[in-house]
């Protein structure tokens, strides 16, 4: 605790002064996040510096696993979180950022560690689906590090799908509103890949390139069109 409040004594003395401008502007106008973040609560991943975002930039929710459960009529801080950041701030991109050495990820393959913690345990069914896809899918030859790995990038492909059932996230990919992304960070290297959904994989983003996106409002099929028709015929 010592180190934190020497923090918010150099934040106070040094930092603030210099941005008290910005942070008087957002205390008086409110906040307009360019967009959600939804990451894992390792203390290694920090979402504002590894994208250089400053105050007001982005709406954070962290997690262990970085997980979005599916919507259901039960609240819940993630659901909160996604509904709020939609309906009341209006952001236009969400991103599910997973990283390497994920201790989450690690309970999933190893599920005798969480047996002194059941609530994590009940958590991490929301990514069960991303290790039965490793188990299945990949080789069983595997290294624990890259097993781990490609779980936890599976499970970013799995929140996302999450994302898309919640009514306020599938009512703007509906409009074209949104756009969601999935991001994978390395926390050795401190790369971020990009998952990119028309290829179905995950890809370094190139300077001077389109970002790749995992799911676009084009990108999903619906009905509208032909129920128009349907109206327009009778």
């Amino acid at each position: 605790m010592g180190d934190l409040l020497k923090g918010i004594s150099s934040f106070r003395g040094a930092v603030f002064p210099n941005q008290s401008a910005l942070y008087r502007k957002l205390a008086r106008e409110g906040q307009q996040p360019q967009a959600l973040m939804i990451s894992c609560a390792d203390s290694r991943v920090m979402p504002e510096t590894i994208t250089q975002a400053g105050p007001g930039d982005l709406f954070v929710c962290r997690n262990a696993g970085n997980i979005v459960p599916p919507f259901s009529t039960l609240n819940g801080g993630v659901s909160s979180a996604i509904e709020y950041a939609i309906l009341a701030l209006g952001v236009s991109d969400i991103v599910v950022c997973g990283h390497s050495d994920c201790g989450a990820m690690k309970g999933l393959c190893h599920p005798e560690l969480l047996e002194p913690m059941p609530n994590v345990a009940a958590w991490l069914r929301h990514s069960h689906a991303a290790h039965s896809i490793v188990c299945r899918a990949y080789p069983d030859d595997l290294s624990e590090s890259d097993r781990v790995r490609a779980v936890a990038m599976e499970n970013v492909v799995v929140q996302l799908d999450h994302l898309k059932t919640h009514p306020s996230v599938a009512a703007k990919l509906a409009t074209s509103e949104i756009t969601l992304h999935g991001w994978f960070f390395d926390i050795e290297t401190g790369e971020v890949q990009v998952y990119d959904g028309a290829k179905a994989t995950f890809t370094m983003p190139q300077e001077g390139e389109p970002l790749p996106v995992a799911v676009t409002g084009r990108d999903r099929p619906h009905v509208m069109p032909q129920i128009a028709a349907m109206l327009a015929a009778e």
